[in-house]
């Protein structure tokens, strides 16, 4: 419910000349979200197949015998066996216990899926599998992904667009392969420079050694001035606006000149 009280102007939202969701009240059962830690995210007393007919029942509505078909398609969707329905989370890997969070989140009939670090707890291999397993549901169920993770392959991997936020606010917004082949923000730049690469050194950051500001008592003008080498006297007074530059937003004074 928290979710959807934060998300209620997506109600306004157009994607692809299609309107995401429609009147307010539908962002009940148009959002949803596959949390960070799966195993945790499962109530352990339930078994998967009571959480998997919580949303059938609660948001559709559905008789017994059309929610268990219902569970049964999305369970092959995700590529698990019906047999696990009768266990309990604490008998799933950290893999398979994200497959079933997924299937909760497309049994609730989600337009919009809010991925926060979806395989950051898992192995790499497992990893690699979970976002092959995203992209496939994105295409059969006509699925938006709003994707949050801090690591650089992964959002390269699944995005179509990326926003960089800095301190909480946005600092660059374009196109993915725009950002990644030409990041353009000193913040951007900085976390493309950090990003290990086989058969390659670090790069040398180029930015100020300096703390993070303070949460409660942020400083005037931009958040990045400390550290950014390329900050003026004007960077300390003004909050930079977004200017377009081939196609990617960036918040820097800089991109001003």
């Amino acid at each position: 419910m928290t979710i959807a009280i934060e998300l209620k102007d997506l109600s306004k939202t157009f994607t692809g000349g299609k309107r995401l969701l429609g009147k307010p009240r539908n962002v009940v059962t148009a959002v949803n979200r596959v949390f960070q830690d799966p195993i945790s995210s499962l109530n352990p007393r339930k078994t998967i197949r009571q959480i998997m007919h919580a949303p059938l029942k609660h948001l559709k509505n559905l008789p017994r015998e059309v929610r268990e078909e219902k569970i049964r398609e999305i369970f092959e969707a995700v590529n698990l066996r019906h047999e696990f329905l009768d266990r309990y989370p604490h008998e799933f890997s950290g893999g398979q216990a994200q497959r079933i969070g997924i299937a909760r989140a497309l049994a609730a009939s989600a337009k919009i899926i809010i991925l926060d670090e979806p395989v950051s707890a898992l192995d790499v291999s497992v990893q690699a599998q979970i976002l092959n397993l995203l992209s496939e549901l994105r295409i059969k169920f006509d699925l938006t992904y709003l994707f949050i993770s801090h690591d650089l392959s992964v959002i390269e991997a699944v995005s179509d667009r990326v926003v960089v936020l800095y301190f909480g606010s946005a600092v660059e917004i374009g196109p993915a392969n725009k950002i990644f082949i030409n990041p353009r923000h000193p913040y951007t730049k900085l976390l493309a420079d950090s990003a290990p690469s086989i058969g390659q050194e670090l790069s040398k950051s180029y930015m100020h050694e300096a703390e993070l500001p303070d949460p409660l008592n942020p400083p005037a003008g931009c958040a990045f001035q400390d550290r950014c080498p390329l900050a003026n006297s004007k960077c300390r007074q003004e909050i930079p606006s977004f200017v377009n530059k081939c196609h990617v937003n960036m918040q820097c004074l800089s991109a001003h000149q």
